[in-house]
């Protein structure tokens, strides 16, 4: 019964916004079916933002390569990686067909569309038509905003939140940002395999700042000019600027944050740790940087770390990966209790990330030996404290990589990660989902002026939601 609703209710959108796109010239309140209304309450000078703003999300302008082969690979056995199934080459994702929708166009359709009883749709509830719009596509929701003022105001709802953190989690969306220049950022979407150029608000020409965590919809900045920390729903675009710290934060650090409940009202804490092991902690509840103490004797410095050095989190606890003894430092948010875990790295090992996929910490790397080169997937044994091996790539792609150097950089967490693999005579992004051990390749993003994104630098996985406030 839900999903018949939720169904209808997809239609009904894809009815109403044309119905909004055509009669646009009569309206002075909405400039396009698309629109989001974004309000900035109390927000930095340095952003000079306007009060409220009407920024555009186009989610039916996709910036991908349609003549670029997308197919994707799933290991079945790791012992015969050779064995592979090969999908459609750029088959989009399964749609209905247009006659289920009504038999006919959107456009020029009025006499033959099925009418929707007013009778019937005024009487549904309140809490069920919020269970509903809660389940529906990103792109049909930003549709939706524009029918009236009221579902509009939605992500501002405490009752829409919680019906929101009901719903199962889709698969995440990564932010990315490239070698080049970091105002060429896009974000993916695994599911239907489609870049989205965010509208980034008018920022200062001297910000220049780089995507290191997240956590639910919420991604952490950090102005490597400035040395500040921003918040922002990319949805959204509401970008808030975090506190002064106590400590100036120097370009060697890693950076992890969490929310500190499911709800998004519970609001959210950043670690962040440089390689002389100083760290403060954020929480958006008292707005303020805290010192909760000093890392442990045992601990030895200093710490490798960079912006590379994704951090992962399980159950309050954060990850990093270090060097130099070779293992695996952990922090508990609660308890502000430093820990490390010798752990032996794998040999021959280049370019690695920690990751995470449903509660486990996974490490994901490049193995280079001989003129030999393979993406490789391990997990930690808690008991041995050894990492695994649990899949690699098909053979078919890393031969592709032979006698090349190639750099790798791995974004993601909560089982789908993005790699980006470039040399001097190619460059790969790739995604892979650890449930089901597929390897997927992502079809190239075309930046602003036509320029192809050549390879992301630096960004991380978020899960979209609207409703998450920073």
């Amino acid at each position: 019964m839900l999903k018949q609703i939720i169904a209808q209710f997809d239609d009904f959108i894809l009815l109403a916004a044309a119905a909004t796109n055509d009669h646009r010239s009569t309206s002075a309140h909405f400039d396009s079916p698309f629109l989001v209304n974004i309000t900035y309450p109390n927000v930095s000078p340095l952003l000079h933002l306007p009060t409220s703003r009407w920024w555009p999300l186009n989610f039916d302008d996709t910036s991908h390569e349609d003549e670029c082969c997308s197919f994707s690979i799933r290991n079945e056995k790791l012992e015969s990686s050779g064995n592979f199934e090969m999908f459609d080459p750029g088959k989009p994702p399964t749609k209905r067909n247009r006659k289920d929708l009504n038999s006919v166009e959107l456009t020029g359709m009025t006499d033959q569309v099925e009418i929707m009883e007013d009778q019937i749709w005024k009487e549904l509830p309140e809490d069920l038509f919020e269970a509903v719009i809660a389940r529906l596509p990103v792109a049909s929701f930003f549709r939706f905003r524009s029918v009236c003022r009221k579902w509009d105001s939605l992500p501002t709802s405490h009752s829409f939140s919680r019906q929101c953190a009901q719903v199962p989690r889709a698969q995440p969306w990564f932010y990315t940002v490239t070698h080049e220049s970091v105002d060429a950022a896009a974000m993916y979407d695994p599911a239907l395999q489609k870049w989205y150029r965010p509208t980034v608000p008018a920022l200062p020409t001297n910000l220049n700042v780089l995507p290191l965590a997240s956590a639910g919809g919420l991604v952490c900045f950090l102005d490597i000019g400035q040395r500040s920390f921003y918040v922002c729903n990319p949805l959204t675009k509401f970008f808030k600027e975090l506190p002064p710290r106590s400590i100036k934060v120097w370009s060697r650090v890693a950076v992890g944050m969490v929310l500190n409940e499911k709800y998004s009202s519970g609001g959210y804490k950043i670690l962040w740790v440089g390689c002389d092991g100083e760290y403060e902690v954020y929480d958006s509840r008292s707005n303020s940087w805290t010192r909760p103490g000093s890392m442990p004797s045992s601990i030895k410095l200093p710490l490798s770390l960079n912006f590379n050095s994704q951090a992962v989190c399980v159950d309050g606890l954060i990850y990093f990966m270090r060097s130099d003894p070779e293992g695996i430092l952990s922090y508990n948010m609660k308890t502000g209790i430093w820990k490390q875990f010798i752990v032996p790295a794998p040999q021959h090992l280049s370019d690695h990330t920690l990751a995470e996929c449903d509660g486990k910490i996974l490490l994901v790397g490049l193995l280079t030996k001989n003129a030999a080169t393979c993406v490789y997937i391990w997990e930690l044994q808690k008991m041995t404290l050894l990492w695994k091996e649990v899949d690699r790539m098909p053979n078919e792609w890393c031969l592709e990589f032979y006698g090349k150097h190639i750099r790798m950089t791995c974004l993601g967490n909560n089982g789908m990660f993005m790699l980006s693999l470039k040399s001097k005579q190619m460059n790969r992004i790739i995604t892979y989902d650890v449930t089901k051990r597929q390897w997927v390749q992502v079809p190239r993003c075309v930046l602003p002026h036509g320029t192809k994104e050549k390879w992301i630098s630096c960004g991380t996985s978020f899960h979209p939601c609207l409703t998450n406030s920073v």
